[in-house]
């Protein structure tokens, strides 16, 4: 009887390239954490609608902490209160911080709850803070006082004061706070925090090199 080629506690010569280096196995997909393309637009798109929807909130806290510009009548035209007031240039600054918060606390949930980042997501934390703070500014104006002035001072009488409409003076600034503040903070979130690439593996002194060449 012949014994067998290969023993039994040594593996098939095919285990073992003829470089001399063990055989490597593909990755399987997903296995490095990244999500595909397709998942990453998803995520892009929710964070885009909830960014849109968060505007609503936006609105009510601006109509809620703005201050206010007084005017009055006397009957024939309508005047500032306070002309020296300081208030219309507090509505925008309002807006600003609100706006700036909003980015913030936005870009902060994207981070921890998707920790990898990606193209796509900074793009939805942008699109969606400019369409949160086009909402915020539609909700502010639109339950705020009414826009036609004269019709309002008629209907309050002379010498009596009212609140003008509320507006923002610096519309394009305030509109790209939001979006601004959000792209900000979450870069810094990924670079503080982010994953980082596995460094590469170097073969060890000890590690088998290549075979002898023929």
């Amino acid at each position: 009887m012949t014994a067998p080629l290969t023993p039994p506690h040594q593996p098939p010569n095919d285990a073992v390239p003829p470089d001399g280096w063990p055989a490597h196995y593909p990755p399987l997909p997903g296995d490095d954490g990244v999500p595909s393309a397709v998942t990453e637009l998803r995520q892009a798109a929710v964070v885009t609608a909830v960014s849109a929807v968060a505007g609503v909130a936006l609105g009510l806290l601006w109509l809620w902490l703005a201050p206010r510009v007084s005017l009055i009548s006397d009957g024939k035209a309508v005047f500032l209160r306070h002309s020296e007031g300081e208030a219309a240039i507090g509505a925008d600054g309002t807006f600003v911080l609100l706006a700036l918060a909003f980015g913030a606390v936005a870009a902060a949930l994207v981070f921890l709850f998707h920790r990898h980042g990606g193209v796509a997501l900074v793009m939805g934390l942008a699109v969606g803070g400019v369409l949160g703070s086009l909402l915020g500014w539609g909700v502010g104006t639109l339950l705020g006082p009414t826009h036609d002035v004269v019709a309002h001072a008629k209907e309050v009488g002379p010498n009596v004061m009212f609140d003008a409409p509320l507006k923002l003076e610096m519309w394009a600034g305030a509109m790209l706070a939001w979006p601004i503040a959000a792209m900000i903070v979450h870069l810094a979130l990924t670079t503080l925090f982010g994953p980082r690439d596995p460094e590469p593996e170097w073969p060890t002194a000890d590690a088998p090199g290549p075979g002898p060449q023929a």
